[in-house]
């Protein structure tokens, strides 16, 4: 059964490739890092200070197109983590199927906060199971 997490802390470093978010269980204490690129922290960090850029980036046209589409965006899942790579799934309502697209998980997350309200962010037990255990 997933989990629901929640954005917590985005640390962004302007001397590092990597930058690091945190996401929190929504109504628990665990919670674990996830290592991402530079443009996906801003983009993220952009869309929690409420930042509008004057066009649309990447993440805002990637929510246009499943918009204009037809489609719903309904959620992220953060599905699988081999060998210190995190995967995950953007779902999307479409037709009133759920289709689950391959995503990254800082281009999900950052999909889900660019959406209005934000889509909930879920992790699978066994990832978090393994990722705590790991540290």
């Amino acid at each position: 059964m997933p989990v629901q997490m929640q954005l917590s802390r985005i640390i962004i470093s302007e001397i590092n490739d990597q930058q690091v978010i945190y996401l929190r269980e929504v109504e628990g204490d665990r919670q674990f890092p996830i290592l991402i690129g530079i443009f996906e922290a801003t983009s993220i960090d952009r869309r929690v200070k409420d930042q509008r850029a004057p066009r649309p980036l990447t993440h805002d046209l990637l929510v246009n197109v499943v918009e204009q589409l037809g489609a719903e965006l309904d959620s992220v899942v953060i599905s699988d983590l081999r060998d210190h790579t995190y995967f995950a799934k953007l779902r999307v309502r479409q037709d009133g199927e759920i289709v689950e697209i391959d995503a990254r998980p800082s281009d999900a997350i950052a999909v889900a906060v660019t959406c209005v309200p934000s889509l909930p962010i879920y992790v699978s037990e066994d990832v978090l199971e393994n990722v705590l255990n790991e540290e």
